[in-house]
């Protein structure tokens, strides 16, 4: 906000700093060329319309100015002036061109948004006696989508959640997200098991993608004091107990992600661990523990997961978000997805 306030009036603050710098240096020194700047910032912020006004401006003082000097009529007042109508009706061309890239984009975030709410649906904020709060962070910026997702559904077996980073980036890992995230909606709902579920992931993926592609994910199933993981080549997730200690949730048995199914001897099995009242387990893609600050340190998750012992679930969430962002100092290199479950009383 501060810095479109900035850049609303820096083309008069430009205009009148010349015309004061012209009179106080006298007659012998001449800067009305650099008049020009008032409508090159313009075109930077403003519409067509309020650059032509500043260009005019520039003009009115121009005129004074160079009357001030001497003769008016000169050639090199002339060549100044010519230069200003020039400079102005420049300017004018680029703030339109502007306005119209500024238009296509925001149609572009549009659509993107329409994509995401379709794609990556709002996860419900409570699930029988869970607390669940979502994170989700995309490297591209103007997308706001990417190759992470995640989905939690209720189900007659339970709640179940997925949590998932596609191998690479662009429409392609969109296409794969979106594929896996069809599979797992019908599967959660129709298999009883949950190797059931990843099986289906894994024949859906066998069928729509080539060899070279995969996905890492976690599929869970929230039972009555415990919680099954099923672990596909993923980050493994940090289990909070409510006393604050932290538990990394390892898999039995390294897996291959999804997607590379045909390649592996066993399938991976799911495993339980204890998930009582007051506990909270974070599932995270990637993207959250590979992001470094400028010295090239990676985000320590462990370390920072006190964030997560007070306040709700999607407050504590967002704070550590705001603290990821600002262990990088800017966007973040990969997208990244955060999703906290939390077990209250029913």
């Amino acid at each position: 906000m501060r810095s479109q306030v900035v850049l609303r009036y820096l083309p008069f603050a430009v205009l009148l700093a010349v015309a004061v710098t012209d009179l106080m240096a006298g007659r012998d020194l001449g800067f009305l060329p650099l008049l020009t700047l008032g409508p090159t910032f313009a075109s930077v912020y403003g519409s067509v319309r309020r650059t032509a006004f500043v260009g005019v401006a520039a003009l009115a003082l121009c005129v004074p100015l160079a009357q001030y000097q001497g003769t008016l009529l000169t050639r090199q007042n002339n060549i100044t002036i010519a230069t200003v109508a020039g400079v102005t009706a420049a300017s004018m061309i680029v703030s339109r061109l502007r306005l119209r890239r500024e238009r296509e984009l925001a149609n572009v975030r549009l659509v993107a948004e329409a994509a995401q709410r379709v794609l990556l649906r709002p996860v419900p904020r409570r699930a029988a006696d869970l607390r669940i709060a979502l994170s989700y962070t995309s490297a591209a910026a103007e997308a706001q989508i990417g190759g992470d997702l995640y989905e939690v559904v209720t189900t007659p077996h339970g709640v179940r959640l997925l949590i998932g980073d596609v191998q690479g980036k662009g429409l392609t890992a969109v296409e794969t997200a979106a594929w896996v995230l069809g599979a797992f909606r019908e599967a959660a709902y129709d298999m009883s098991e949950l190797t059931e579920v990843g099986e289906r992931l894994e024949a859906s993926l066998g069928r729509h993608l080539s060899a070279e592609t995969f996905v890492t994910a976690i599929l869970a199933e929230v039972h009555d004091e415990e919680i099954s993981l099923l672990n596909f080549g993923h980050p493994a997730p940090l289990l909070i107990r409510g006393e604050g200690k932290i538990i990394t949730v390892d898999p039995p048995e390294e897996s291959l992600p999804l997607g590379l199914g045909a390649l592996a001897t066993d399938r991976p099995k799911p495993h339980r661990v204890a998930f009582g009242v007051g506990d909270q387990i974070l599932l995270f893609t990637d993207g959250v523990i590979e992001a470094r600050n400028r010295t090239g340190d990676f985000y320590p998750l462990t370390d920072r997961t006190g964030l997560l012992l007070a306040g709700e679930p999607q407050e504590a969430l967002d704070a550590l978000r705001a603290d990821l962002i600002q262990h990088v100092g800017g966007p973040l290199p990969d997208d990244a997805a955060m999703l906290l479950l939390r077990r209250h009383l029913p």
